[in-house]
């Protein structure tokens, strides 16, 4: 099974917002669960990498520092 590589750091928009009204996402932990920090108030959440998938709609891959 082939899934999307998420990295820490990724920044991904959702499907639907935030309560916030923030729809936008920063990777912080990868794992079985996908951890998301809301960008507008800095909520975190953790999601299933599956749920994850389905609910994506953009990514923008995090730039490499080294």
């Amino acid at each position: 099974m082939k899934g999307i590589p998420f990295e820490v750091g990724d920044r991904i928009t959702l499907k639907k917002k935030h309560p916030c009204g923030g729809s936008d996402w920063e990777v912080y932990r990868i794992g079985a669960d996908i951890g998301l920090k809301c960008f507008t108030c800095e909520h975190r959440v953790m999601l299933s990498r599956r749920i994850t998938e389905l609910r994506m709609v953009a990514r923008v891959v995090a730039k490499d520092t080294g």
